[in-house]
């Protein structure tokens, strides 16, 4: 396997290749939004980020800034070494709540202690709905379709999900 070669962020850039390992959690203000189904399903200036190796940041949402009817609890669970046991929801959107992205969101209902503020938080894979922006900027999914990070011009890789990648 070949060893990545790390982007040199410019002004105002961060590289993912400068995060920690274990990943560190922590607060953002940046407007973090939600849309599936043409409806912005979530919105809020209250969030965390999960920043960890060679990943673009995953956002978690505060549980409330989610609209009635828009979080859908669903079967299965995962685990992760960090965060602890991950429940999951349906995303319900659109105008009549038509649109269903299965799976979408995922919550850490009783995180490990470092981990402990996403208790009532939810994290959305942004390749699963409409889009997702941070403060106004339209994110482009985490490649890959096991990882829910967002990356945005702030942020410069490789990134961990393009073929090749399972073991950095």
């Amino acid at each position: 396997m070949r060893r990545p070669q790390r982007e040199q962020p410019g002004p105002g850039q961060e590289s993912v290749w400068d995060y920690p390992r274990p990943p560190r959690l922590e607060t953002t203000t940046a407007r973090l939004e939600v849309v599936l189904g043409g409806v912005t399903v979530a919105s809020t200036t209250r969030g965390w980020r999960v920043l960890e190796t060679s990943h673009p940041p995953t956002y978690y949402l505060p549980r409330a800034a989610f609209v009635d009817g828009a979080l859908r609890p669903t079967e299965g669970s995962s685990a992760c070494e960090w965060k602890g046991w991950a429940a999951y929801f349906d995303l319900v959107g659109g105008a009549d709540g038509a649109v269903v992205a299965e799976r979408a969101a995922w919550t850490y209902p009783d995180p490990t202690p470092a981990f402990r503020d996403l208790a009532d938080a939810v994290a959305v894979m942004p390749s699963a709905v409409d889009a997702c922006f941070v403060d106004g900027e339209r994110v482009v999914p985490q490649p890959g379709s096991f990882y829910g990070g967002w990356i945005t011009s702030a942020v410069v890789g490789p990134f961990k999900g393009e073929p090749g990648t399972w073991g950095w």
